[in-house]
């Protein structure tokens, strides 16, 4: 059999290649950067030191939000407090939050590794809440040292919350039965396709109870001045106004003030801030943001609505049921 002149050029090239190239190539199919970038967007002066800024843009998740490729928020964010931690430069992190939280697990770990950074670098973080830091995202702000939120930004939402539904009575008026085999009673909590059992809820409830102790320990030790915890830390929203008066922030202002405020706190007369991005094109100012794509659902009917009950909690931002310290928006899980 005859080989193709195109298979023999080709080995003949990569032989050619051995001796001058590694013995080892990385190729990579998704288009997704693998630098984390950075972008001056705001300079008070001639000094070199830097404010490094760090988008948390979304729902706190340890699962794909990225447009560019499979990383998870959790990667790009550890990966770019690395950035910060080991650049001289940078005296101080400023971590813009638009999140109305995520789940318990990714919130904690996102957390512990801003908490890590500031022991290990020794730099100060300031937090500078946008729209929305409720739950999860506010979980994440009171690591900082200091946190500005705008007047109308939606804050607080402490607590935990675990979406659930139970269609059961519904199918078995389309004379659809399901039954599980399990290992043991607990083995098929919360089904959403059997019968409520009200022992399950509770087994659950214990769980929330505990995320939620803890949820409330970490902000009375952060923020020891808050106002009649017991109402403040009851899941409710407030608005970033209501929030100072609470003592659940700092100060109110803008992104141009949480700078400020980093400064003042690395000891710094003047600094540029520097926005860290992956990929996409290059911020010009420190206001610009992705946002990920929210799935939606079109199934038209009321059983395909309840079927697709997943895609109604994805459209919240949660990707999967679980336990969440999460601001769920009023009808956010509606069915049409």
């Amino acid at each position: 059999m005859r080989t193709p002149p195109f298979v023999t050029l080709l080995a003949v090239t990569l032989t050619a290649l051995v001796g001058c190239v590694p013995n080892s190539i990385t190729l990579q199919f998704d288009g997704r950067p693998t630098r984390i970038d950075e972008r001056t967007v705001a300079r008070d002066g001639a000094s070199r030191d830097k404010v490094a800024q760090i988008d948390l843009t979304g729902v706190i998740t340890a699962t794909s939000t990225s447009p560019f490729g499979n990383a998870a928020l959790l990667d790009d964010f550890s990966a770019m407090l690395g950035k910060a931690e080991q650049d001289p430069a940078v005296k101080a992190v400023l971590i813009h939050i638009n999140s109305p939280g995520g789940s318990v697990a990714a919130s904690e770990t996102l957390a512990e590794m801003i908490e890590t950074f500031k022991q290990r670098s020794k730099k100060p973080v300031v937090v500078s809440m946008g729209e929305v830091a409720a739950s999860g995202g506010y979980y994440t702000a009171i690591t900082a040292d200091h946190i500005v939120a705008q007047p109308a930004t939606i804050t607080g939402s402490i607590g935990v919350i675990v979406p659930t539904i139970n269609v059961s009575d519904g199918l078995s008026r389309l004379g659809i039965t399901s039954r599980s085999v399990v290992s043991g009673p607990n083995k098929d909590i919360a089904n959403p396709m059997q019968p409520a059992n009200e022992d399950h809820m509770q087994l659950i409830q214990g769980i929330v109870d505990e995320f939620y102790l803890d949820f409330r320990t970490r902000v009375t030790s952060a923020r020891p001045d808050i106002q009649n915890p017991d109402t403040t830390l009851d899941g409710r929203v407030v608005t970033g106004r209501t929030a100072l008066e609470l003592g659940l922030v700092d100060e109110l202002g803008g992104i141009r003030d949480a700078h400020a405020a980093a400064k003042r706190l690395a000891g710094l007369n003047s600094a540029q801030l520097v926005k860290y991005y992956r990929g996409g094109p290059p911020p010009l100012t420190p206001y610009a943001s992705a946002s990920a794509q929210v799935p939606q659902t079109d199934q038209p009917g009321v059983l395909d609505a309840v079927l697709n009950w997943k895609d109604r909690l994805a459209m919240s931002g949660a990707t999967d049921p679980g336990f969440y310290y999460l601001w769920l928006p009023p009808g956010a899980l509606s069915i049409d």
